[in-house]
């Protein structure tokens, strides 16, 4: 069994926090404490040797900037005021990804099918630790690098394959915190998002513009980190009704392992130990329930996204424990088909139904 983690911030932890994604988590929370790095960002939980020793197999790693009015988080050396400053910030990103690529035979950029099956033929039965290889998928989480639309097919040819158009607003369309609908420049973005066949994720879009997207688009679906809105009732997360409107396009669902996103009483400076991991399995479970399969739910985790393993559910503290989730879902009754779907496959199948053959 192996693990598909569709939100992580590798590139922007690097270059923002000074995390050096081939150090294990533990490492970098040794450097951290001795004031090196990571100042305001919360103990670790991402790194290379984590995911290898936890068959985190595949992550979605995110391409994130902010717009400086939203400087005022620990994101603050990654925010951009005009589309080109956002462009170069993301670029800086993208680098990241493909110097990390270079720089370790582990790491693998995924682009094609062919790269997928690559990736998770090193995780077959009988391969030893040693020959396992780790794919990123790129997703850019805020689509204002995109310059204009027609750009996106430069992001594209660098190897962006999933796109949210959406953080807060953007020029794209309403986002958390600022509702709205998909822009003329949005409803363009899609049509040439489409054209790439790349996949369309809808965690931080309005829910007006999430809606709209679900008419329009005919590509692949996800949200890649969201949560329903029965465990935090913001618009930050989706309504049973965008849950299920999401489930009848095939869309899967990433949930976020983030304490504020699964409590409406925990706050920053709760105890770990106020939210169980069991809280999760509910989560996965209230999906399942409300679209009637485990088909439409899997992991985003969200580590290290602007909080660290003291905001995380009691029983996690690194992306080592993801696999851990597999014998709580076995308690509540799932299959060992439907926690394969749950942890990995869902999460595969649109990878499948989206990537170029070669």
């Amino acid at each position: 069994m192996i693990v598909v983690d569709a939100h992580q911030d590798i590139a922007y932890n690097a270059l923002n926090h000074g995390r050096d994604y081939l150090l294990a988590s533990w490492d970098k929370r040794r450097l951290e404490a001795a004031g090196n790095g990571g100042a305001d960002a919360g103990l670790a939980m991402l790194g290379l040797p984590d995911a290898l020793l936890g068959r985190v197999a595949v992550a979605f790693a995110t391409i994130f900037v902010a717009p400086a009015s939203s400087a005022d988080g620990p994101w603050d050396e990654m925010t951009y005021t005009t589309p080109r400053e956002a462009y170069r910030l993301a670029s800086q990103q993208m680098d990241y990804y493909h110097r990390l690529a270079d720089e370790s035979e582990r790491v693998t950029l995924i682009r094609t099918i062919a790269d997928l099956d690559a990736t998770l033929a090193t995780w077959a039965e009988g391969t030893e630790l040693e020959d396992h290889r780790q794919g990123l998928v790129i997703l850019m989480e805020n689509a204002d690098p995109i310059v204009e639309p027609a750009q996106f097919e430069e992001w594209y040819e660098r190897g962006v394959r999933i796109v949210g158009p959406a953080w807060t607003g953007t020029r794209y369309c309403g986002g958390t915190g600022q509702p709205g609908p998909l822009t003329p420049l949005g409803r363009e973005l899609l049509d040439v998002m489409m054209s790439f066949n790349a996949i369309l994720d809808l965690s931080h879009m309005a829910e007006e513009a999430f809606l709209e997207s679900l008419d329009i688009y005919d590509g692949v679906i996800i949200a890649s980190h969201s949560n329903p809105r029965r465990f935090r009732n913001t618009d930050r997360h989706l309504s049973d009704m965008m849950i299920r409107r999401l489930a009848e396009r095939d869309g899967v669902i990433g949930v976020v392992l983030y304490n504020r996103f699964l409590s409406e009483r925990w706050s920053r400076g709760d105890p770990k130990s106020s939210v169980p991991v069991s809280v999760v399995v509910d989560a996965i479970d209230y999906i399942c329930q409300l679209t009637g399969s485990a088909r439409h739910v899997g992991i985003g985790s969200d580590f290290d996204g602007g909080f660290g393993a003291e905001s995380t559910p009691d029983g996690l503290d690194s992306e080592l424990d993801l696999l851990g989730l597999a014998p709580l879902l076995a308690e509540r009754g799932y299959s060992d088909d439907d926690i394969a779907a749950i942890l990995s496959g869902n999460m595969l199948r649109k990878l499948r139904e989206a990537l170029p053959e070669s």
